[in-house]
């Protein structure tokens, strides 16, 4: 065998086939990262959620026990902070703002109040979002039972 022929069929790979490896490898890992980007951004959004929704229930919760006169005198609109009444949490604590709207029902407005509690907060990518709940306070109704239960 001559020395011309083993160069001939030595194993390698030309600079065009290493390009188009490259090229692949390249949109494979940009593809990639910008999956990742989209689940960590439906993460922050389920999270969000479910603090908003606890927030939500625990203010819902503290209403539920107050007395007909408790409620009555909540002002008709007030706007605080999440971490308020819920956490000391540094991921409460800032982030979400919580609006409660409390108006004579219309159709009984001297025996229910129709409470609204709205919780808004940005995602990491700056979005707004937004979870709200409505109920109705009644005066003779189950909250006053386990109220006067509660505290005679």
């Amino acid at each position: 065998m001559s020395p011309r022929r083993s160069r001939r069929h030595a194993a390698g790979f030309t600079i065009l086939e290493v390009a188009m490896a490259t090229f692949v490898m390249a949109l494979g890992i940009a593809t990639s990262i910008i999956a990742m980007q989209a689940g960590f951004k439906h993460l922050d959004l389920a999270r969000g959620t479910t603090l908003a929704s606890q927030i939500i229930q625990s203010e819902m919760e503290r209403i539920r026990l107050m007395s007909w006169t408790g409620v009555t005198a909540l002002p008709a609109s007030e706007t605080f902070d999440g971490g308020t009444f819920f956490s000391t949490s540094n991921k409460v604590v800032g982030k979400f703002s919580v609006t409660r709207t409390v108006t004579a029902d219309a159709t009984r407005p001297t025996e229910a109040r129709d409470i609204v509690v709205r919780v808004s907060w940005n995602g990491y990518d700056g979005r707004p979002h937004v979870r709200s709940f409505n109920c109705t306070y009644a005066k003779n109704g189950l909250y006053d039972y386990y109220y006067t239960i509660a505290h005679p």
